[in-house]
């Protein structure tokens, strides 16, 4: 069995395979959830259930999860399984899997200030619409205005967790696959002032996309929203937008609409050399 791909299979059908398996509505299947799934695609391919055994499964588990796995880490995202399942012609998930996942929250910003277009911290199905759109376009692939629909909506039900017709930012994240926050990789308690500053001036230079000194825009709310999910892992548009101006009137001594890098340092009491 080299593919899993059924020829009558399409993006709504595959939308409730996946809600099948992925119990728990994370983005990914694994453990127990993987396990019911390869059983699944053994009795798919005409085997009895009595005659699956357990080294059946195993073999086909690991076969598969070591040409599909792209991230090796033991899990089967949805768009991995999108690329086993469906036609191309159908396998839009693939879109959102870009050639690098993003790596950086700016960017994941820019995006999301484009468009949440009435900022209203959410991303409506309209929005969503446009975004699609404009993702086929980048990619220079036609799509019908009846697909653009029905591609929507499936979005929709894949990503809308708490099933209140928008995406907030941690559904787009997982759209988009956001790579982990860079703030994870700091020890937010280093002890000495050195350590302090070092770490300081990394994590500067990582949202200072645009090598100015000084972050604004997109890199004050990636910056933001990696800091706010710290503490807090879910956390909305409203949220966020909060925060940023509460940060904004504190660190942004000199009224200019950025937060300069001595601004920021100053903030967070470290002294620059």
């Amino acid at each position: 069995m080299n593919s899993l791909s059924l020829d009558s299979l399409d993006a709504a059908a595959f939308l409730l395979i996946w809600q099948h398996f992925d119990v728990d509505d994370n983005g990914y299947i694994t453990g127990k959830e993987l396990h019911a799934f390869f059983q699944h695609m053994l009795e798919k391919c005409g085997i009895k259930r009595g005659e699956i055994h357990e080294d059946k499964i195993i073999r086909l588990r690991e076969r598969f999860m070591s040409a599909h796995d792209t991230a090796a880490d033991g899990h089967l995202q949805i768009q991995e399984l999108a690329t086993i399942m469906l036609p191309e012609d159908e396998n839009f998930l693939l879109l959102f899997r870009r050639e690098t996942p993003l790596d950086n929250s700016v960017e994941f910003m820019r995006i999301w200030r484009c468009y949440d277009s009435d900022s209203s911290g959410y991303i409506s199905a309209i929005e969503l619409k446009f975004f699609l759109q404009d993702l086929f376009l980048q990619h220079r692939k036609s799509i019908t205005p009846e697909k653009l629909e029905e591609y929507t909506d499936t979005m929709m039900k894949m990503f809308d967790k708490n099933r209140d017709g928008r995406l907030d930012l941690n559904d787009l994240a997982r759209i988009l696959a956001l790579k982990e926050n860079f703030l994870l990789k700091f020890k937010m308690d280093a002890c000495t002032q050195e350590d302090r500053t070092r770490d300081f001036e990394k994590i500067f230079a990582h949202y200072d996309v645009s090598k100015t000194g000084a972050l604004e825009g997109p890199e004050v709310d990636g910056f933001v929203k990696d800091m706010m999910e710290l503490v807090k892992p879910s956390i909305s548009g409203t949220d966020l937008d909060k925060f940023r101006d509460a940060l904004m009137g504190h660190c942004d001594i000199n009224g200019d609409g950025k937060i300069q890098k001595n601004e920021l340092a100053l903030c967070l009491g470290l002294k620059l050399s």
